[in-house]
Formats: structure tokens, sequence, C-alpha cells
């Protein structure tokens, strides 16, 4: 009996089919380059935060970690708001890439449809703010949005382009109203605005600004920047 038992349980056997258990191999190539991979990203955040160090320092020294005391006469922008791709023109009608702005700080004034009294005294002060920056004010453009379609008279259109320029542009002012806004109760040619060499609008002037108080905001921002901005895009 035990003989057939066991010739049984080999026939059961060798019925059976046999039955693999495949594992999976590791795969060396896929692995590296994995790690190569998170190396090289690794490597790329490494050099973006070296290369903000210097902007993010100035920015905390100025804005944060201040002598008690010291104030800004213009209203800080928090958070700054970045250049928009305005669909800007030259006054010849030529298309300019909103982003050929950036590089230098700026100091935008805006008008409508024709340039009043106070518009031209704003520009009159902006043209002289930055001449009184002496050695850093190669580092400061002036732009002048113009939002309307009317052109600036002859004698303010000359005072404008002359030497240095001031870069006259048609901008939609919806458009430039999505980036820089007033102060309440004010509209959005009464004030001067302040932009720096990233593009982002980081200050406004008050409406009817003191100059020489303006002039100290930007002196202050001048020295703030001096380890990372110089002049010339």
């Amino acid at each position: 009996m035990s003989g057939s038992n066991s010739s049984a349980r080999d026939d059961a056997s060798r019925s059976e089919p046999l039955s693999f258990t495949v594992h999976s191999m590791p795969a060396p190539d896929l692995d590296e380059a994995a790690r190569r991979t998170a190396r090289g990203r690794l490597k790329m955040l490494l050099v973006l935060a070296i290369c903000a160090a210097p902007v993010i320092a100035s920015y905390l020294t100025y804005f944060v970690i201040r002598p008690e005391g010291r104030s800004n006469y213009s209203t800080l922008i928090q958070p700054t708001r970045a250049l928009p791709d305005l669909p800007l023109r030259t006054l010849d009608g030529r298309a300019l890439p909103a982003a050929s702005l950036k590089g230098q700080w700026l100091l935008v004034a805006v008008s409508g449809e024709g340039c009043d009294e106070a518009c031209d005294k704003r520009l009159f002060m902006q043209r002289q703010l930055r001449e009184m920056l002496g050695k850093d004010r190669d580092r400061l453009d002036k732009v002048w949005l113009l939002t309307g379609e009317a052109l600036p008279s002859p004698a303010l259109l000359a005072a404008a382009q002359a030497a240095p320029a001031m870069q006259v542009l048609r901008a939609p002012r919806e458009a430039v109203a999505k980036w820089l806004s007033p102060e309440a109760g004010h509209a959005l040619d009464d004030h001067l605005y302040i932009v720096d060499p990233m593009g982002e609008w980081m200050m406004r002037a008050p409406a009817d600004a003191d100059p020489g108080k303006l002039k100290r905001d930007l002196e202050k921002l001048m020295r703030a920047s001096a380890g990372w901005d110089k002049a010339g895009r």
C-alpha cells in the first residue's frame, strides 16, 4: 500500500505544472540617471540661490533689518508687482518688448490724454531727480507711459527727448492699471512709480511729492543695491 501511495504522489507531482517566481532585477543605468538628474537640479537651485542672494540681502537690509527711526517717504509696495508683458509702442508705432525695460532702476510717469500743468511738473521733477543722484544717475532710467493717443506738445516732447532722453512709450491704460495703481483717492497719473532692475514695481511716490524727500528714497535705494546693480543694461 505504501508503494502505491508513493507512486500516486509521484504521478500527481509530475502532472502539476512547474512554476517560477521572477524577481525584478535592479536597473543600474536607470538609477544612475535618476541620481544625475537629482544632482543637476540641486546644482541649478544652488546657482539660482547664489545669484539671488545679493538682491535678497539688499532688500532685507533696507526694508527689514534697518536702523530704528528710518522711514520711507514713498509707499512700499508689498508684495512687489512684476512687470507684465505690456504691449508697448514707441511714438513712431514700433513694438517694444516690455522686458527691454529691465536691467535699470526706473522712475515711471503716466499720463492720459494730454499733459496738464501737474503732469509737466512731474516730468520736470523726474528729470531733476535723476540728475540729483550724481554718480548714480546712470543707474536710473526715466520712462513716460502715454495711455492716450494724443501726442505731447512739441516743446514738451523736445524736453523729454533731450539728452539724457527719457523713454516715451505708448501703452493701453487698462494694461498699465493692472500693474501700477494709485493711492486711494488719486488717479493713476498723480504719482511717480519706482521699479527695480528686475522689473518689480516696489515703491510709489506720493501725489505732489516733495522732491527732496523723494530724492532721499532714491539715494537709499541706490546705496542698498550698490553691491549687485551696475549702470547700463
